[in-house]
């Protein structure tokens, strides 16, 4: 359930994690969220105007799944790519292709983002890193394996549904150190 406030929305994450504090971050689809309320057996999040906007959590309703991820703690492997949860905007899954051997998502990136995206670099959707498998234009491809259907929202969703993509971070800071210094960037746009 979701309770309005005058500069949010309260979004209630259910779960019994006994080791949770109030401030702690947590990840919902990819979005890094504060800890603002903790009661028997749910979480809640003040989720403000700007998120709501920005991301696909105002789409949530009572009872939706999400992908859920603490956050990493000093000293923990590292596994995977890297993720911040701040998310860079919302990419449109254009196409399912459910094939024997493979599942794979077809998405639409925003054209301000297609820079940051490269095949066989990190994307991250709505909380789970993937590794892009093709890119054409400012489309890409994601291949899903079994265990990322198992455990995650990827494989039940709809076409047209907006992911909160998160780009690679070193691939956002390789390309604003180029651009920072005048130097050419190949920006891939849509239609190219």
């Amino acid at each position: 359930a979701a309770v309005d406030g005058p500069m949010f929305r309260r979004l209630w994450l259910v779960g019994d994690w006994p080791d949770i504090r109030p401030g702690e971050s947590i990840a919902v689809n990819g979005c890094c969220l504060t800890i603002a309320q903790i009661e028997p057996g749910k979480i809640g999040f003040d989720v403000i105007k700007e998120t709501l906007e920005k991301t696909n959590l105002g789409l949530l309703k009572n009872g939706d799944p999400a992908n859920v991820e603490r956050a990493l703690r000093v000293g923990d492997r590292l596994d995977g790519h890297f993720v911040q949860g701040h998310v860079d905007g919302t990419a449109r899954l254009l196409k399912i292709i459910n094939h024997p051997d493979e599942v794979r998502l077809t998405i639409a990136a925003p054209d301000a983002l297609v820079k940051y995206i490269v095949p066989k670099g990190s994307v991250c959707l709505d909380g789970v890193s993937l590794t892009v498998a093709a890119q054409r234009g400012n489309e890409f491809d994601v291949a899903l394996i079994p265990t990322t259907l198992k455990l995650s929202t990827l494989g039940s969703l709809a076409e047209g549904w907006p992911f909160n993509l998160e780009t690679d971070i070193v691939s956002k800071h390789i390309v604003a150190w180029l651009e920072n210094r005048g130097l050419p960037v190949n920006n891939i746009t849509a239609g190219t």
